[in-house]
């Protein structure tokens, strides 16, 4: 941002100006997507615009970090909650914490993963799943009997691959596989690498 808005009425501006970049994002895509469109969205003129935002690539940014900061905030409430679970709970409210959050905003998630330059998301997503995986390397710490291998941040650099793109694809590509189905097959997978029985 150009610069941070600091009484109520640019605050209440940078929010028009970033709720506008969402709907344009979503409605035209990154492609479609530009700072006369954004200004028209929320009703302002250019000039407006360009006193917080210097250009297309800011709008955008804080559009995405919006999305990723609901993703992040969602999944590590669902991790806190359960991380004295040591059965597939844990494995399945976490992951359904995922679903629910990336199908919030579909569209938006869908720009980030398949139109967004690569290299200009590449630093944001690497933050998410650090955090994310700072969580799960904390619960496989905590958790009585585990059976494998003590190395916790491997193990849950494969585990968060796997479910980012395991859930990013059932967002996005809406297979014919129920949810709840889609959830058991997760928590089979993971808890069969984890050595967690997870039939009842």
């Amino acid at each position: 941002m150009r610069r941070q808005p600091q009484q109520a009425r640019s605050k209440a501006m940078v929010e028009r100006i970033i709720e506008a970049g969402r709907a344009v994002l979503m409605r035209d895509g990154y492609e479609g997507f530009s700072t006369n469109r954004v200004a028209g969205e929320a009703g302002i003129s250019p000039g407006s615009l360009y006193q917080y935002f210097p250009d297309k690539a800011a709008i955008v940014s804080a559009v995405v970090d919006r999305h990723s900061d609901a993703v992040a905030e969602r999944v590590a409430a669902a991790l806190a909650d359960r991380i004295g679970d040591a059965g597939p709970g844990m494995i399945r409210a976490t992951t359904a914490a995922l679903l629910g959050a990336l199908g919030a905003d579909v569209e938006v998630l869908r720009v980030v993963m398949e139109e967004l330059p690569a290299a200009r998301n590449r630093d944001r997503r690497t933050a998410l799943e650090r955090r994310v995986r700072e969580l799960v390397t904390a619960y496989l710490a905590a958790r009585p009997g585990a059976t494998r291998s003590v190395d916790h941040t491997t193990t849950a650099w494969v585990l968060v691959m796997a479910i980012e793109h395991l859930t990013v694809r059932y967002v996005l590509d809406r297979p014919d596989i129920a949810r709840d189905a889609f959830l058991d097959e997760v928590v089979a997978l993971c808890g069969g690498y984890l050595g967690i029985p997870t039939l009842p």
